[in-house]
């Protein structure tokens, strides 16, 4: 039995989060067990959306919470992982000189992911979550940013794309008609060649409504749309203090968890889907899925050049 420790880091529009798991492989299968997560709002997008560039203030918070990651990372024993930023960083002014600076002084290594790549970075969630499913599925990720979809038809991934379209986006009034536009075709041409499509949600704002729909079926961790319709209905006519109290919401999601909804259900009612999945997953479990394929593939690579060498 091997045993390693990897960790990955997502930095996006709205959040930071570090996330660690042991992974466990026995006789070729492998047994994921989550160690930590951690989330932490830098909300980033709310200065690069309005701005053009990060400010100050949160140019210093990041760096206290890479420097902390950095510690975190050496008390689990970490051997592997990758930092990824995404569309806030992407668009940033001062993004690249902010990650050269974070590296020289905590030694994390932060690459500023396109949306094709975020995209494909989900996708490696199927290594734990996509094992025995058939049928058509689209994978949809809301970030702060933008939102990333991945269909999959019968297991094998058929397309991946991004949008400029993310729930900090919304709220700064930064999402140009054109990328709407652009989103509505392809999902209705999605639908014309992959009829019956269901949902399978990642981020934390469709884990966040998954846990607050009354009506959903725990066993398949799904919820119909229409539940999803109705919770949407509910939340957005409260404003964000009303949604705290009621909800028990913190004040970085009941601000983004409406136009969250919003994207979600203008992309099922395109589809015509019934159902969303909400198997609480996200690019950073796509970073680590990536990161034990590519160590797994490394080993196999070894022992078939090893076996090479005994035949000589």
């Amino acid at each position: 039995m091997t045993e390693m420790n990897y960790a990955a880091i997502d930095i996006g529009s709205n959040a930071a989060r570090l996330l660690v798991k042991r992974i466990e492989e026995n006789e070729g299968q492998a047994k994921f067990t989550k160690e930590l997560l951690l989330r932490v709002p830098l909300r980033l997008g709310f200065d690069v959306f309005g701005k053009g560039k990060i400010s100050e203030k949160r140019e210093k918070n990041m760096m206290r919470l890479m420097k902390s990651y950095a510690y975190l990372m050496k008390i689990y024993d970490v051997q592997k992982y990758r930092a990824c930023a995404t569309s806030a960083m992407r668009d940033a002014k001062n993004g690249m000189d902010i990650i050269k600076e974070i590296e020289k002084k905590t030694g994390i290594h932060i690459e500023i992911i396109g949306g094709q790549e975020e995209a494909q970075i989900v996708y490696n969630n199927h290594i734990e979550y996509m094992k025995d499913r058939t049928g058509n599925y689209l994978y949809v990720d809301v970030g702060g940013g933008s939102t990333e979809i991945n269909l999959l038809s019968q297991g094998e991934l058929q397309c991946s794309r991004s949008y400029n379209i993310g729930t900090v986006r919304l709220l700064n009034k930064a999402v140009k008609e054109s990328e709407w536009t652009r989103l509505k075709e392809d999902m209705a041409e999605l639908a014309r060649q992959y009829p019956d499509t269901n949902i399978i949600g990642s981020g934390g704002n469709i884990n966040k409504l998954y846990r607050l729909a009354e009506k959903k079926d725990k066993k398949a961790q799904r919820m119909t749309v229409e539940t999803l319709r109705g919770l949407y209905d509910e939340l957005s006519v409260l404003s964000v203090e009303e949604r705290m109290d009621k909800f028990s919401l913190k004040p970085d999601r009941a601000d983004v968890i409406v136009p969250a909804g919003n994207i979600f259900l203008t992309i099922a009612d395109i589809l015509g889907s019934s159902y969303i999945y909400v198997p609480t997953i996200g690019l950073a479990d796509g970073i680590i899925d990536g990161l034990y394929a590519g160590s797994k593939e490394e080993r196999e690579h070894g022992k078939s050049l090893k076996s090479l060498d005994a035949e000589k």
